[in-house]
Formats: C-alpha cells, sequence, structure tokens
C-alpha cells in the first residue's frame, strides 16, 4: 500500500455536478453532495471527471465546483480535480487555475480528437505534471473517451518511474492491465505509486490484485457500500466483501432505465446517478447538461426500486 499521506487511496468517488435550470452549478446541492460522500467514509474527493460532466462545463463552471469543493470539504478528505482537454496548452490552463485553488491532485487523460503517438502521450503527461509542480498528478485510462487509445502498461510505468505520475486510475475495463500495472510497479520498487479502479462491480477482486482504492459512479449513491467493501477486504473478510459487492452489482443495473432508441448509454447511467440523488433527497434537480437527453418520468420512478431494494431510504 502507498504510505504518503497526500496520494489517494481508498474510496474515492467522481462527484456528480448538480444544476440549477439554468444549467449553473446548483452550490446548495453541490455542498450537500459533498457532505453525504464524506458522511458515508469516503477517503477522497474526485470532482470535474467523466461523471462530473466535465466534458459539458465551461471553464467558469469547473472554477465554480473546484471552488465549492474545496470550501465544503475544509480539508477533511483530499480533492482532486479533472483538467480534462484535447492537448497540452489546454490542459495546463486548467491546471493553472485548479493549482491555484487550492486542489490536492490533478487528474488528466491522453490527449484526445488529436490523434497522437504514444511518445507523444509520454510528453503530454512530463509537460503537465511541470506545470503541476507538487500537487500529484494521476493517469486516467478511459480509452472510450480519449479515441479508443489505452496507456500501455510499460508508458504508465515509466511515467511513474520518472515521477511524472504519481497514481493511476483505470476505467479501461481491462482487469488484466490494473494487476500488470500493480505487478510491474511492485517489480520496480515503485512503493507509493497508487492504482485505482474505475469499475464499480469488481471492486472486491481489485483490491485482492493489490489495487490501491475505487472511484465508484455509482458511490455518488451508496458511499458507505463501497466503503464497507474496502473495509472488508483489508480486513481479510473475503466472503463479506463479496456479498456487498454482489449488493452494489444489483443496485448498479439502475444504469439501464433509460430507453436506449432515444438517448445514450451514457445518458441513461448519469440520469440514473441523479435522479438516485434527487429520490435520496440529496440534489433538487435531475437534470443533465445538454445535448444529454433527459429520462422521463417513468424512467426515474423505474430508479426507485433498485435504491429500496439496496436498503436505501427514498425520500
Amino acid at each position: 500500500m502507498a504510505t504518503n499521506s497526500k496520494l489517494l487511496r481508498g474510496v474515492v468517488p467522481p462527484v456528480c455536478t448538480p444544476f440549477t435550470a439554468d444549467y449553473e452549478v446548483d452550490e446548495k446541492s453541490l455542498r450537500r453532495l459533498v457532505n453525504h460522500l464524506i458522511d458515508g467514509g469516503v477517503h477522497g474527493l474526485f470532482v470535474l471527471g467523466s461523471t462530473s460532466e466535465v466534458a459539458y462545463l465551461t471553464d467558469k463552471r469547473r472554477a465554480d465546483v473546484i471552488r465549492i469543493a474545496i470550501d465544503e470539504t475544509a480539508g477533511r478528505v483530499p480533492v482532486v480535480a479533472g483538467a480534462i482537454d484535447m492537448t497540452t496548452l489546454r490542459v495546463n490552463e486548467h491546471v493553472r487555475a485548479a493549482v491555484a485553488a487550492g486542489i490536492d491532485g490533478i487528474v488528466i487523460t491522453a490527449p484526445f480528437y488529436a490523434r497522437t503517438h504514444p511518445e507523444e502521450i509520454a510528453l503530454h503527461f512530463r509537460l503537465v505534471k511541470k506545470e503541476c509542480g507538487d500537487v500529484p498528478l494521476y493517469a486516467y485510462d478511459i480509452p472510450v473517451a480519449v479515441n479508443g487509445v489505452k496507456l500501455e502498461t510499460a508508458t504508465v510505468l515509466k511515467l511513474a518511474k520518472e515521477g511524472v505520475i504519481q497514481g493511476l486510475k483505470d476505467s479501461s475495463g481491462i482487469d488484466a492491465g490494473i494487476r500488470a500495472v500493480v505487478l510491474g510497479a511492485q517489480q520496480m520498487g515503485l512503493n507509493e505509486f497508487v492504482v485505482l479502479t474505475g469499475s464499480e462491480l469488481t471492486v472486491d477482486s481489485a483490491l485482492m490484485a493489490g489495487a490501491h482504492g475505487v472511484v465508484p459512479g455509482v458511490g455518488n449513491v451508496d458511499p458507505a457500500g463501497y466503503v464497507k467493501i474496502f473495509d472488508l477486504v483489508a480486513a481479510g473478510d473475503y466472503k463479506a466483501a463479496r456479498a456487498e459487492q454482489e449488493r452494489l452489482t444489483e443496485m448498479f443495473n439502475l444504469i439501464y432505465v433509460g430507453n436506449l432508441s432515444r438517448m445514450s448509454f451514457g445518458a441513461s447511467a448519469l440520469g440514473a446517478f441523479k435522479a438516485s440523488l434527487k429520490h435520496l433527497g440529496i440534489i433538487e434537480d435531475a437534470r443533465m447538461a445538454p445535448p444529454q437527453i433527459a429520462l422521463n418520468s417513468d424512467e426515474v420512478a423505474a430508479v426507485i426500486p433498485f435504491l429500496k431494494n439496496a436498503g436505501l431510504k427514498v425520500k
């Protein structure tokens, strides 16, 4: 396990961004969500990731999210932010703003839209790290969002050895890749390099394979459940961890309530997360940023049985 207290470990939800009717950041709802997550025992917060709708947010809205999250968290847990954009100069503008705001870590993907070579991806991370200074930099491996490019294990380990990146969030869906990075880091003596899985459904097995934590989107809804898995695996109670993982896996099926003949799968999943948070009384409005299509009233209602079956109290 990592020993640097500044580095992420444990349960680090990618925080949803609640909106007002005119798509500004709903400050009151975001503050309630931050407290819901911290009260659930999470070990850190990740704002401005995919679940945060970072790709849809203007620079002003990104700044609002960071400001509110840091202020409401008040040092109780680390807060890291995605500085996600297409290319290096754009990313570095986001980095400067986040670092100036007092962020505890920066998360970036490989460049996208522009087609890149692995060496250009490595250069991208090195140049961004220069802008981060002492603030930890985490690589975000999410092929579906970056031209289908998966970060190569060799590239990740090389950047880790150079001190460019201090951790990896793996949302590639390839569990063997997580194990390869964990083993490679161990063999290279990179004892403080942290690996976080982005898969909500294989948290128990990823932790058993040596991952240091999880970044679960549905952890917005039930953060305590993921904290329970983390604690059970740490205690060696793998049977109980599996049972809790299976409960959360059943609840996770709420992401399929949307009719995919009229909306994207991403909108269905995110819409279900936000509808859940509204049903739980945490956010006021479940709207998503355009052009995502909203769940209809029947789909919003269809979320409720999943929450009740998972033992959550719907308001």
